[in-house]
């Protein structure tokens, strides 16, 4: 907080949700959840306090996975152990200082969890009013990252793996269709179509751009332009970099690309090219994959991109682009936004020599590529080794590897899509501890009863007590 008094800015992203923040209104490209928030902090006229609120729930992340990881019996200093990469990381902390969305969408998700694994000890489904509320949170979350969304059906299906747990998986799906029903119906007020957003199409183009082959997909007439030709420049391009370039075929064909008509064509290009090549396809998503279990981070989907994860040297310098979201006849910029949100003129500011004391602690304390996959990995062996608690793990497990391939899937390789799964992944190896513990437990048990049993009857186990054998009647 000293050395970057006033959060650190994403460029176009975070400019677009404090845009939207000052003035409402259903946007094509993002869900705004985390605007809403930002607008209910709005009368504080604070950046700072935006940031201290977002650290918090950073900590809050641990402290629930830790509350969590001890209620299912692991020790307090093995679930503090767990909780350790959310808590000192480098990227964690710098994500929680960036005005942008995954603390908030992180923080929820892990709430909603929380409620779900309270009762992770009895081994019963959670009470269907604590699912309500767990519905709530993940519906939200889902507002303020539409990545989220695939997260729902994977908590589902494991309350119903529950014994007579269809009471809180319905309360859970209907509680979470609330918060994504409403958006879509102001969604619809504003621009016409019932959706969370109409740029699906345009990111999921951007993914299959690169090895689709309209001589493989053999696309209707009015789709084969939007294959890019062969041996062209363009399919080496990262997708997260190719989608904004101008000369593209959407934006030359179908322009808006976030129109509902181009939406939907777009759309189903991408999904016959995944169809007709899903070789080239999963190859794609194993790539993104490898980076993020890569030991050396890469300069992806851009070097300016990749930067804006690490603690700068100097302030913002803001575009003079126009604002967001603006419906008035003269829009302001995307500075003026940044400083009347904060009711500062500094709305980037770096104070030394602690912003110094920050980028040298990031050189050395985060979790390498290679740990993160390892931490996966042993969640995967958690999950088999886990008997008794094995839909815990499978819960925030699932989570953890659907948040990492769903973005990767749909759109592209991104450091910030990585971060948010790591605590996740930390608490399916904690649980995964807890059940092995707690197994050997029992079974120690169990040795000490059969002892107790042979002391207390002749010699073998399963013969008849003393005072009871009729020899030793007199």
């Amino acid at each position: 907080m000293r050395a970057y008094p006033h959060g650190l800015w994403f460029t176009g992203d975070s400019y677009f949700y404090v845009g939207y923040a000052l003035r409402p209104a259903p946007s094509p490209s993002k869900t705004l959840g985390y605007s809403f928030v930002l607008r209910l902090l709005e009368p504080l006229h604070s950046l700072t306090a935006v940031v201290v609120v977002q650290h918090l729930m950073g900590l809050a992340i641990a402290v629930m996975a830790y509350a969590v990881l001890c209620r299912a019996g692991l020790p307090a200093w093995a679930s503090a152990l767990v909780t350790l990469p959310v808590l000192y990381d480098a990227y964690q902390i710098e994500l929680e200082h960036l005005l942008m969305s995954e603390t908030l969408f992180m923080f929820l998700i892990a709430g909603a969890l929380t409620l779900l694994l309270w009762r992770a000890r009895d081994g019963r489904a959670p009470p269907w009013w604590t699912a309500l509320a767990a519905g709530l949170l993940l519906g939200y979350a889902v507002l303020v990252r539409s990545a989220g969304a695939p997260v729902v059906p994977v908590v589902l299906l494991c309350l119903l793996l529950w014994r007579r747990g269809w009471r809180a998986a319905l309360a859970f799906g209907a509680a979470a269709a609330v918060p994504l029903a409403a958006y879509a119906m102001w969604f619809h007020a504003g621009r016409g179509t019932y959706a969370l957003t109409t740029s699906d199409g345009i990111y999921l183009w951007g993914r299959t751009a690169g090895f689709a082959d309209c001589a493989k997909m053999r696309p209707p007439p009015d789709e084969a332009a939007l294959c890019l030709p062969p041996g062209a420049d363009e399919r080496r391009e990262a997708p997260g970099h190719l989608i904004w370039l101008s000369d593209i075929p959407p934006r030359e064909l179908l322009s808006p690309v976030v129109s509902p008509e181009a939406n939907s064509r777009l759309r189903d290009f991408s999904v016959r090219a995944i169809l007709a090549q899903p070789g080239d396809y999963l190859q794609a998503i194993g790539e993104g994959v490898g980076r993020a279990f890569s030991p050396r981070r890469y300069p992806y989907p851009t070097s300016t991109t990749e930067r804006l994860y690490h603690f700068p040297d100097r302030p913002q310098l803001f575009p003079s682009g126009l604002a967001y979201a603006d419906r008035r006849g003269a829009p302001g910029t995307v500075l003026a936004d940044a400083m009347r949100y904060g009711r500062t003129g500094a709305p980037s500011e770096v104070v030394r020599p602690y912003a110094d004391r920050m980028i040298g602690y990031q050189r050395h304390w985060f979790l390498p590529g290679p740990a993160i996959g390892a931490v996966f990995g042993l969640g995967a062996v958690a999950l088999l080794a886990a008997r008794g608690r094995r839909r815990e793990v499978l819960m925030v497990w699932g989570t953890a590897a659907t948040l990492l391939l769903f973005p990767i899937a749909s759109a592209d390789f991104d450091y910030r899509y990585v971060v948010p799964t790591v605590p996740f992944a930390c608490l399916a190896v904690g649980l995964g501890l807890s059940a092995i513990r707690r197994r050997a437990a029992g079974d120690e048990a169990d040795r000490a009863d059969d002892e107790e049993t042979a002391t207390r009857w002749w010699g073998t186990l399963g013969s008849r007590r003393r005072d009871s054998d009729r020899a030793s009647v007199p």
